[in-house]
């Protein structure tokens, strides 16, 4: 069995959020700016004050056979886990996935 990971950016939308949910999300928004995304196998909320809605970025290991659907699957489910540790729902979830393996550097010549 061959290893891969992927790269994954979701995007969704907070459910409706009460006063209390919205005061929480937006003390804490300077520690969830654009600034602060990062790939990791744990993961990375961001979102703008406005609170329209929230990017997460997530390495996901997969096996070779796993289907991309998988991929995302899991990512998604991250994402929603993620939003909920921030006191918040979420849905309207979009996904993209770049298989790590499949990108090739080029490199120039010296």
């Amino acid at each position: 069995m061959s290893h891969t990971t992927y790269q994954v950016i979701v995007q969704g939308k907070f459910a409706p959020l009460d006063d209390q949910q919205r005061a929480t999300l937006r003390a804490q928004a300077d520690e969830h700016d654009v600034f602060s995304a990062r790939f990791t196998e744990e993961g990375t909320v961001t979102y703008q004050r406005t609170l329209h809605g929230f990017a997460f970025r997530v390495l996901v290991p997969a096996e070779e056979e796993d289907s991309e659907a998988l991929v995302l699957s899991k990512a998604e489910e991250l994402a929603a886990v993620a939003v909920r540790k921030l006191g918040a729902e979420c849905g309207d979830l979009r996904s993209v996935a770049t298989d790590l393996a499949s990108i090739k550097v080029r490199r120039k010549g010296r």
